[in-house]
């Protein structure tokens, strides 16, 4: 899985690591389904504050488009997390979906 991220001041070391292990545990039972992931992080309201940590990771899936999921907390670590988990859900049911569609046009092509 190749993975990009994009986030001007967030994305330092550890922040880059944080990604990486919640990527590896809300989508590594994948393999090889999920090509290329890509990852963007934003403080909306920049010194403003309030809840403006933006998270937003699109995953591609060779023969069956892109899941996309969007998160916004006020503490960036929460957004990666809740956005990771919630990309991994749309991954699962994308799948799901892509194999009970070709389960029952096989079906009725035989």
């Amino acid at each position: 899985m190749w993975v990009t991220i994009h986030g001007r001041g967030l994305a330092d070391a550890a922040v880059r690591e944080r990604i990486e292990r919640r990527l590896d545990f809300a989508l590594g039972r994948f393999g090889d389904q999920v090509r290329r992931v890509s990852i963007y992080l934003a403080d909306v309201n920049g010194p403003r504050g309030g809840v403006d940590k933006l998270c937003r990771i699109a995953a591609e899936l060779p023969g069956h488009g892109r899941a996309v999921v969007e998160g916004v907390d006020d503490s960036l670590s929460a957004a990666i997390d809740r956005t990771a988990d919630r990309v991994g859900q749309a991954v699962s049911r994308r799948l799901v979906l892509a194999r009970t569609t070709a389960t029952a046009v096989r079906g009725r092509g035989g």
